[in-house]
């Protein structure tokens, strides 16, 4: 399936970098990482299918689908080899990306995700009520999860009106992509130079989280960013953007 996506900066820079987005998002969210990193090289932001411009088939999805959505647009795209950073549902597509078509990644950073998420019954109730109700009925509750409670209330509206927007049949889907989603056994075979950003406040996927997958994937470390929650890279891009800059230089 070929994703809508955002294709920034020069062409002729190196290794490419693919950024995918969290459950209720579009390429919006990555604004501040798109801005800086793709001034120094080409920079592909993807709207998971079911969200933003993407195409919104009847689910419910997996993890492996999506994954294989993203490869088939960089197929379309001509890029063969590319850097991964994915943050939340993105992160595990990212995941997905490394043991599937481990050939394609040539680096890879993991944003407030996990192996396994927690509190499952939580995305399965979400999925209901997104169908029966739309997602506007949701956004408001999921957004306090993205940011702390002193996070700028401009900021904190706009991200609300990303995850209010998002066709409900896509979220739904994806919520039920999550609950399926288990790489804890698999993380030993990630061989990709591997960061991984948690936030110090994250309720979604709180840094332990974080521990188990830079414990299980060879030689991939771990960063806490301090005052942050779920949407780390939106609410403190001077500390993330800098990690995922300093990741790339030394990895790509």
């Amino acid at each position: 399936m070929r994703l809508h996506l955002t294709d920034e900066g020069p062409r002729d820079s190196g290794t490419p970098l693919v950024l995918l987005c969290s459950l209720g998002s579009t390429v919006d969210m990555w604004a501040p990482q798109r801005e800086e990193l793709a001034r120094e090289r080409r920079v592909v932001t993807m709207d998971t299918r079911g969200h933003g411009g993407s195409p919104v088939p009847a689910g419910p999805y997996t993890v492996a689908e999506l994954a294989d959505d993203v490869v088939e647009t960089l197929d379309d795209l001509g890029i063969g080899r590319a850097a991964f950073a994915g943050l939340s549902l993105g992160g595990a597509m990212s995941q997905a990306i490394a043991l599937r078509a481990p050939d394609r990644v040539v680096s890879l950073a993991l944003l407030c995700t996990a192996a396994r998420f927690g509190n499952l019954a939580t995305f399965s109730d979400r999925a209901v009520k997104a169908r029966a109700e739309g997602v506007e009925a949701i956004a408001a509750g999921v957004v306090t999860r993205w940011f702390t409670a002193d996070a700028d209330e401009d900021m904190v509206a706009r991200m609300q009106a990303m995850i209010a927007a998002t066709p409900p049949e896509g979220y739904a889907s994806c919520c039920e992509a999550i609950v399926g989603w288990d790489s804890r056994a698999d993380l030993g075979r990630i061989s990709a130079p591997t960061l991984v950003i948690s936030g110090a406040e994250d309720p979604a996927t709180p840094p332990a989280d974080g521990e188990v997958l830079a414990d299980g994937i060879p030689g991939a470390r771990l960063e806490v960013v301090p005052d942050a929650a779920h949407l780390a890279s939106y609410q403190r891009p001077d500390v993330v953007t800098g990690l995922l800059a300093e990741h790339l230089k030394a990895s790509s």
